[in-house]
């Protein structure tokens, strides 16, 4: 019986868990890609993104330096 040494066992273990990784984020990548396109056709923008609010300008009030 061949004994291989302790870590070539925790080496392939740690290369099998990147890949794993790799493949789960890359499924989830897509996953997100084949919804937007139709989600975003329905909705609008409307009221969404950076606003220049009094709270926003009090703010900037505030941090100057």
């Amino acid at each position: 019986m061949k004994k291989l040494p302790s870590g070539s066992t925790r080496r392939a273990f740690l290369l099998s868990m990147g890949a794993g990784s790799v493949a789960a984020a890359a499924a989830l990548v897509m996953r997100g890609q084949q919804h937007s396109p139709s989600s975003a056709s329905t909705k609008t923008n409307k009221g969404q993104g950076y606003q220049l609010t009094e709270h926003v300008r009090n703010y900037y009030r505030t941090a100057k330096v």
